[in-house]
């Protein structure tokens, strides 16, 4: 009994001391300076851009991202679309270029995936342009996405100061269409207020989630096109450009929307796949990461902060659970032992359940209550979601799980949400 106490102690204890630092950052987020330098620069020049999106049979929303970056409140001149509708067979390429994009359209079922259609998009950029620098600055984005009509103007500022590479304010166009979606959109508003915001504060680096972010064309050209392939290739992209020294920066005045899946499948698939992701990253660059840590004071709390955001914290909790029941079995073959140790086994397992839904529930919390009116659902959906987000995160035990053994391949997560920046737009001054 006092053995198995001791162990979920020690578990418990470290657990609690490695992710320490993100505590911090929400004090730190909480307290910090509202009126912060980045809000109120202005940006010397406005650099030239181009949009990249991967599509793939995305002709029912990639029309409103379009829109939505010709509708920006910066020179038209200085901002191209430039879609790769990948192996695609519906009429998202058409589309495109009746929203004024420029089309590449790319037919490959070997080389499967964002990153490989990325790659193909800047190889054909060369060829039209010359070089990669025919831009200053390339925005990734994803179809389903829409932005802010400040988007492009706020993210110069940042671009601007120096940073080569800058992540955006991820927000939800579909956060009330049940808890898998709420869940989801939480949880990535938390990432950019209480992850990303205070990484900027601090001058450490950010890390780039998925979509929404900026890259200077001079590490498009140093890497001779995009040469990131995992399963997250966002996250392989985040670690190598931190390990090469470079400090992602954030600009949370810049919001952009995107679409969450709706079904269970789906979403079970896509976490899957990031699971795995993050499995790939962390067995390929983990070393790297620590090394770094000693071996650049500077670059210390960057590599710490990814090597933990990397760890399968979630394995550490299923492995204590497994613990529990381990001895919960080997008691069950002694009458006597069963009673002394299944008090406490029980205990234990319960203990980690309910410590993990109110953690949880905590970090919804404070996410909720001060991004309140950003987040696009009635007050009543907004409430529930607040029980129901811990329950979306507890699935991630089994997903991580599973992700562990099984083979794991890209799979296209279909998008329907079409919403306009309009739209959006009426339901913030709806929250006010």
């Amino acid at each position: 009994m006092k053995t198995i106490n001791t162990i979920n102690s020690i578990l418990y204890i470290a657990l609690t001391v490695l992710y320490f630092y993100q505590f911090i950052y929400i004090v730190i987020a909480l307290i910090g300076d509202k009126k912060k330098k980045l809000d109120t620069y202005e940006a010397k020049k406005l650099h030239k851009f181009a949009f990249i999106i991967a599509a793939r049979n995305e002709q029912a929303v990639i029309g409103n991202l379009i829109n939505s970056i010709k509708q920006q409140n910066y020179p038209a001149e200085l901002i191209d679309v430039i879609v790769v509708a990948d192996n695609c067979t519906d009429d998202t390429a058409q589309i495109a270029r009746e929203h004024g994009a420029i089309c590449y359209e790319r037919f490959n079922n070997m080389l499967v995936g964002k990153g490989y259609a990325l790659d193909y998009c800047f190889n054909k950029i060369v060829e039209q342009f010359g070089d990669y620098t025919a831009y200053d600055g390339y925005f990734i984005f994803d179809a389903d996405n829409v932005i802010d009509k400040n988007y492009v103007k706020e993210m110069n500022k940042v671009f601007d100061r120096g940073y080569n590479v800058i992540t955006s304010y991820r927000n939800s166009k579909n956060y009330d269409t049940n808890w898998i979606t709420s869940g989801y959109s939480l949880w990535f508003i938390r990432e950019a207020k209480y992850l990303n915001n205070p990484r900027m504060m601090l001058k450490t680096s950010c890390a780039v989630s998925g979509t929404g972010f900026l890259v200077n064309s001079s590490i498009i050209k140093k890497n001779n096109g995009w040469k990131f392939n995992l399963l997250t290739e966002d996250i392989q992209f985040s670690v190598v450009n931190i390990l090469e020294g470079e400090k992602i920066g954030y600009c949370e005045s810049a919001m952009f929307y995107d679409e969450q899946p709706t079904t269970f499948k789906q979403s079970w698939n896509q976490r899957m796949r990031w699971s795995k992701g993050f499995y790939q990253v962390m067995f390929r660059y983990g070393r790297e990461l620590i090394a770094m840590m000693f071996k650049k004071r500077e670059m210390f709390v960057s590599c710490y902060d990814m090597f933990m955001t990397l760890a399968p914290a979630t394995l550490l909790s299923i492995g204590c659970i497994l613990l529990n029941l381990i001895f919960l079995a080997y008691g069950a073959t002694d009458v006597h032992m069963l009673r002394r140790i299944l008090p406490g086994t029980l205990g234990s397992i319960a203990f980690a359940g309910v410590n993990f839904y109110l953690l949880m529930f905590s970090i919804g919390f404070i996410t909720l209550v001060t991004e309140w009116n950003k987040i696009l659902a009635p007050a009543n959906k907004k409430i529930k979601s607040l029980f129901t987000f811990p329950l979306f995160m507890i699935t991630y035990v089994p997903i991580s799980l599973v992700a562990l053994v099984k083979k794991v391949e890209w799979k296209p997560i279909a998008h329907s949400i079409s919403k306009s920046v309009e739209e959006i737009e009426l339901q913030q001054q709806a929250n006010k």
